[in-house]
């Protein structure tokens, strides 16, 4: 299989608002690649790798023994086909990205299919496994607390998976890992918060905050509501949008 350019280091992603990480089990026959995804994993705040496995045998006890959030699974694995493991991982307790060099509409329909959260192609470059794993981050947050009323919500949860702007770049200057820790500070709470609180959460400063607050009103993702105190200026407070 061809190799993405190996991770950097140190890590570079900023903290995100979670009770506890992202456990996740790297299923890939080459350990190489298996390496530069746990390096990519390492990178990101709020995952941590709690295994590998190098055949589909060895996944199938791993995920039954450790009980991950999210399984990163190949498709060509030495002793059965990653859908094959699919298929028996269906009835468990977590979610599956495939990770795969396979390119052919059959894999890719059987693996959609089958459940899988999202489907990358190798060599994958960091910022795409980052922004991939950022969105299902967040999707899994919103899922666990949002009381779903009707098709908005849906609608909603199902686009939290593409990219933190949809389909487009973000605008210059704004990083996905702080947008996603913008998300989660406003996420883990069902109180409004102003932009001197969630840069408190994220560690960045106010204006900072403010700018990628306002980005995620722009992009319908929260609402702003202006309260007035004793000075007569207002202060914005953002909560998730609820319609």
């Amino acid at each position: 299989m061809a190799s993405p350019g190996a991770p950097a280091s140190p890590p570079t992603s900023e903290p995100r608002a979670s009770a506890r990480p992202i456990r996740v089990l790297i299923v890939d026959d080459d350990f190489k690649i298996g390496q530069i995804h746990r390096g990519f994993v390492e990178r990101l705040a709020g995952f941590e790798v709690v295994g590998e496995a190098r055949s589909g045998g060895l996944a199938l006890r791993l995920a039954d023994e450790l009980r991950p959030d999210l399984v990163l699974l190949d498709i060509y694995l030495p002793d059965m086909s990653g859908l094959d493991v699919l298929r028996q991982l269906r009835d468990r307790d977590f979610d599956v990205i495939t990770l795969s060099a396979a390119r052919d509409p059959d894999t890719l329909r059987d693996a959609l299919r089958l459940g899988v959260v999202h489907y990358l192609v190798k060599p994958v470059a960091f910022q795409t496994f980052r922004d991939k794993l950022a969105s299902y981050a967040t999707w899994a947050a919103a899922l666990d607390r949002t009381a779903i009323t009707g098709q908005t919500d849906i609608d909603r949860l199902v686009g939290v998976l593409r990219t933190p702007s949809g389909d487009r770049p973000l605008p210059k200057g704004l990083s996905a890992s702080t947008l996603q820790a913008v998300r989660d500070a406003v996420a883990g709470t069902d109180a409004a918060l102003t932009a001197v609180q969630v840069a408190a959460r994220c560690g960045v400063s106010r204006v900072t905050a403010r700018r990628y607050l306002e980005h995620l009103v722009r992009a319908e993702v929260l609402t702003v509501q202006p309260v007035y105190g004793k000075s007569g200026r207002p202060v914005h407070q953002y909560s998730n949008r609820r319609d």
